[in-house]
């Protein structure tokens, strides 16, 4: 069990990760940003062929992730199906359904996303998903 301060508590991580899908819901690209730090670690494993893939850092890499996401897919339904939080570290999970818009593929995957919050904002992201699929479809493979 481990000890929680106020600032890493799960009431406050469960806080940020609502405000986070509430903000990818708006589809407030600027807003969602906002809650990382300046220092964030964003890792999103993928091959080299699918050009939001690898690891970026802080508000601007986490914005050039999004603005690649959506420059190359057409977003067709994202379900968070869980939340697990557990004092500063949180877990979305779900599912998503996109069209790649080069070349009309469907990518459909599981994903589950690991927060980890301090001081109100997220300071580490990492994105778990079907990154097989995620190539065959952006090479149409």
């Amino acid at each position: 069990m481990s000890t929680q301060s106020p600032a890493g508590s799960a009431e406050a991580t469960r806080g940020v990760i609502d405000a986070y899908l509430a903000r990818l819901d708006e589809r407030d690209l600027d807003g969602a940003v906002r809650l990382f730090s300046d220092d964030a670690e964003w890792v999103a494993p993928g091959s080299p062929a699918v050009p939001w893939s690898g690891n970026r850092t802080g508000q601007a890499g986490v914005k050039e992730f999004f603005t690649l996401l959506h420059e190359y897919l057409r977003p067709e339904e994202f379900t968070v199906t869980h939340i697990v939080v557990d004092g500063e570290q949180g877990v979305i999970i779900g599912h998503l359904r996109d069209t790649v818009k080069a070349n009309g593929k469907p990518l459909t995957t599981p994903f589950a996303a690991h927060l980890t919050v301090v001081g109100g904002q997220v300071k580490r992201y990492h994105l778990f998903e079907d990154t097989y699929a995620l190539h065959r479809a952006a090479t149409g493979g």
